[in-house]
């Protein structure tokens, strides 16, 4: 490192890039936001309390400056691919904001890359550190053997930029934060999906979903019911998990955890989360101390390759779709 401070290059720093901006700069006295990548570098870029902060224009340019240890990439994932491989060429760490890609074959062809050169890859499936799913996760043990589980993410319609469609390869919902649920699947129960049943609002060759209802089926006999919506007000974000031998009920929005087992019923509050700065503690610790990633570009891998077994499924009416899928 240039320092005992980890200099970090940030590309994209629109809406979402600026959550990861300010939590760089006020939160994390072990990084430095030496560089970042913008549509219009003329535009500068500034935050109070940091150090000066160089704009490029260009990707390849940011990842090259040797006061760049690693690189974090929020934009659309249509142009992650390219960032990845220059990432990848300059051995530089990356971390990625989910999804990984917008087609299984670029989200495999990242991760082969990134592994083939030894490369740290992690994918920023943030909702993995929200507090309420991190004690879902700890109490499992308490409700045996997985049966059923069943997610609802529901979230607030927003304006978008022109062409934002076109960055996510004229996907909706489901890519854009339904593909959250798909990770959760896999992140809760510990299973692969094997099979999938989906129907969506509209075709997905028509124009980008905004409902999305899913049926999984995983390895380890879990039956999954995912529900995604774009509604007009009041975020949910809820899982109810059976088990052979009790129930989890959460509600990530609220703060609130329901265990009901042998024991009787329990509540539980965990306090609000900053999943953002979790991943990118994990990161960076991981880097520093040359563990394997918390989260890694496997997984979003999978996250997509669930999606897309999705929206094959919505295509073909609701018809099953097995996984893995070829590439």
């Amino acid at each position: 490192m240039a320092s005992d401070r980890i200099g970090v290059g940030l590309i994209g720093v629109g809406r979402h890039g600026l959550r990861y901006a300010r939590h760089i700069v006020n939160d994390l006295p072990t990084a430095s936001l030496r560089a970042v990548c913008r549509q219009r570098p003329e535009q500068g870029f500034g935050l109070p309390g940091a150090q000066p902060i160089k704009v490029y224009g260009k990707a390849e340019s940011l990842i090259v400056d040797p006061a760049v240890d690693v690189v974090i990439v929020v934009t659309p994932p249509l142009y992650v691919r390219d960032i990845c491989r220059l990432a990848v060429q300059a051995r530089k760490p990356v971390l990625i904001e989910k999804p990984l890609a917008t087609t299984v074959a670029d989200a495999g062809a990242m991760v082969t890359m990134a592994r083939e050169a030894a490369v740290p890859l992690m994918t920023a499936h943030t909702l993995r550190f929200d507090n309420a799913i991190q004690q879902m996760k700890t109490l499992q043990y308490r409700i045996g053997r997985s049966e059923r589980l069943h997610l609802i993410s529901r979230i607030e319609k927003r304006k978008t930029a022109p062409g934002h469609a076109d960055g996510y390869g004229k996907r909706g919902a489901l890519l854009e934060f339904g593909v959250h649920m798909l990770d959760l699947v896999r992140f809760l129960t510990g299973e692969e999906v094997n099979e999938v049943r989906c129907t969506m609002d509209v075709r997905p060759t028509v124009s980008p979903e905004t409902a999305a209802s899913i049926r999984l089926e995983t390895s380890g006999g879990t039956t999954c019911h995912i529900e995604i919506d774009r509604v007009p007000t009041g975020r949910v974000g809820r899982a109810d998990w059976w088990g052979a031998e009790g129930r989890l009920e959460v509600d990530w929005a609220g703060c609130r955890v329901r265990c009901c087992d042998g024991t009787g019923t329990h509540e539980f509050d965990p306090p609000p989360s900053q999943t953002v700065l979790a991943t990118v503690m994990a990161f960076l610790q991981a880097v520093r101390e040359n563990t394997p990633m918390p989260i890694t570009g496997e997984d979003g891998w999978r996250a997509v390759e669930i999606a897309e077994a999705c929206y094959q499924s919505a295509q073909l009416g609701g018809a099953p779709v097995t996984l893995p899928i070829s590439i």
